[in-house]
């Protein structure tokens, strides 16, 4: 399949795939019709997504199985007047039926705009008006039906309301009033017709509102050919054969769900594990993995930080070939002791909601514990100064791609609707990506934060993943984040926010604060440990895992303004 869509498909180095990467772009490329299609006709019997769920039941469907499915679900949202350029919202959870409308409304030219569960009325309406949804694909369930219905009266662009319930687990009930009944009816539609025109590869096809870890979130437009870039993360970054049974842990409202659970995965050519669960189990998981003998795996760190805290010796993990990590930095700590548990070294990668992988640590490379790994050779990265110049190896910058007047291939086309948040961040033929990172003497990038994240201290910048990569190596911690909190002599002093493992919560206190201080200068620079430490439950998190900072800053700056009063 790839060698329809890149010259060469085999690389040994980071000299060949830099050197040889190149890609075949078609006229008109739509992924559902010239990729899953076209497996159904190369191998119509080969599993092509495996779904099961917490309470048991199992979907075992073919390519053939998939391509007939997805044509019976174009149909019926074609019997609801959906069509090419419709913007239609999908909060679907992990339920099969999401991969059939992504699939479905992929071939319609339609506009998927995939959504977490978690919505409130509130951000269902912001999204609903500032998109001009027409139509809404939804689990039926209690919360998210509710939620839907509440926003509607202040949804005036909003037509069709599809309810998905739970036959798929053997249950089935009415849906709610006004909404359609999927199940009761996809399966009735007349035979599918193709649209004579679908798409050139510069239309919209998907939209993600931005995770929101500051301010309102922003839509992300991607063209067509968003989902050819993410041929690389699936086949070389994944290292995806076609024998492979790969599982990404993602909520599906989240655009980690199409980097590892959809674009490239099938464009290799292996086999979607889905596991529907509602919540989330390291000991669950792990014995999901042993029982379908998964082979590659990917989560963010924050999973495999909860993993390693398992007795893994009590799982048989033999089935486990490659796994890799993104989402958020990967702490040296968590790399260490996955590997010495199962003696498989975490592949890191890293990019945005705006991008596909940016950075990665491919198959042919060495990882070096905590780092991006190097620029994916379909994307110009730089690092830049704060004046536009560039950094020399060892010099903290912001991560930038240089576009030029050629939009790479992954790339978006913008902020939807608003031209000035994208002139704000792609401007002069760059992308400004708004993370700091380093590069080493051999290419390889290290992840500091956010711009804004980055503290001043006594003069002194401070990156926040420094800190938390030094505090997660003490055993107490599972998990930490750093902020900045405003001090009248220093300007800033470091905050850590830490989680206790469940065996030290009683020991939180005075002692176990001074005992995490002086850890972490002697892990780092001792100017870096946090002067504050706070002890908590939980930390903040977007629905795609990525810890709110600006949250934890939000709540520290209130405490201070009653303390002032």
């Amino acid at each position: 399949m790839i060698e329809r869509f890149l010259k060469q498909t085999t690389f040994t180095s980071v000299e060949d795939y830099n050197k040889n990467l190149e890609f075949i772009i078609p006229e008109h490329f739509n992924f559902a019709y010239d990729v899953m299609d076209e497996w159904a006709k190369e191998a119509p019997e080969k599993l092509a997504l495996l779904w099961t769920n917490d309470e048991g039941a199992e979907i075992r469907t073919t390519f053939k199985q998939l391509k007939e499915q997805s044509d019976q679900a174009a149909s019926y949202l074609q019997s609801l007047g959906i069509g090419k350029g419709d913007m239609v919202m999908l909060i679907l959870k992990r339920r099969y039926e999401w991969w059939l409308c992504m699939l479905a409304l992929c071939k319609l030219g339609a506009v998927v705009i995939p959504a977490t569960h978690m919505l409130t009325k509130h951000d269902i309406v912001y999204r609903n008006t500032r998109a001009s949804v027409k139509a809404i694909i939804c689990v039926d369930d209690e919360y998210v039906t509710k939620q839907v219905m509440a926003a509607m009266p202040e949804s005036p662009t909003v037509e069709v309301l599809v309810a998905v319930n739970e036959a798929a687990q053997g249950k089935s009930n009415p849906v709610p009033e006004g909404f359609h009944d999927w199940e009761n009816e996809w399966q009735k539609a007349p035979q599918f017709q193709r649209p004579e025109y679908v798409n050139n590869n510069d239309d919209t096809m998907l939209m993600y509102f931005t995770s929101g870890t500051s301010g309102e979130p922003k839509m992300v437009a991607h063209d067509y050919l968003y989902a050819m870039g993410h041929l690389t993360t699936g086949v070389f970054w994944h290292n995806l054969k076609p024998h492979s049974l790969h599982l990404t842990v993602a909520d599906t409202g989240w655009g980690k769900a199409v980097w590892g659970k959809f674009y490239g995965q099938w464009f290799a050519g292996a086999c979607v594990f889905v596991f529907d669960h509602e919540k989330f189990n390291a000991d669950t998981l792990l014995r999901q993995i042993e029982k379908y003998r998964v082979t590659s795996f990917c989560a963010p760190p924050t999973i495999y930080r909860f993993m390693i805290r398992e007795d893994l010796s009590r799982y048989d993990l033999s089935s486990l070939e490659y796994c890799c990590t993104a989402g958020e930095a990967l702490n040296p700590a968590v790399f260490d002791k996955f590997y010495e548990k199962t003696g498989i070294k975490m592949m890191e990668g890293f990019g945005q909601t705006e991008t596909t992988m940016t950075l990665g640590t491919f198959p042919w490379m060495t990882p070096k514990p905590g780092s991006m790994g190097i620029p994916n050779a379909q994307y110009n990265i730089d690092l830049l100064r704060p004046d536009g110049t560039s950094c020399e190896d060892g010099e903290k910058g912001e991560i930038v791609v240089i576009a030029g007047d050629k939009k790479p291939i992954g790339l978006f086309k913008g902020y939807y609707r608003d031209e000035e948040k994208t002139r704000e961040a792609w401007h002069d033929g760059i992308y400004h990506t708004g993370d700091v990172a380093w590069r080493d003497e051999d290419g390889y990038y290290w992840f500091e934060g956010r711009i804004d994240d980055v503290i001043k201290s006594s003069g002194y910048r401070i990156g926040p993943f420094e800190v938390e990569s030094a505090l997660m190596t003490h055993p107490a911690v599972v998990e930490c984040a750093i902020t900045g909190v405003p001090d009248d002599i220093r300007g800033m002093v470091v905050k850590a926010t830490v989680v206790l493992g469940k065996e030290w919560k009683d020991k939180a206190g005075d002692d176990l604060i001074k005992e995490l201080q002086n850890h972490v200068k002697r892990e780092t620079a001792p100017y870096k440990y946090p002067r504050i430490i706070e002890f908590v439950d939980e930390l903040p998190k977007t629905i795609s895992g990525k810890i709110r900072r600006v949250e934890i800053r939000q709540k520290d700056n209130e405490k201070e303004g009653k303390n002032n009063k």
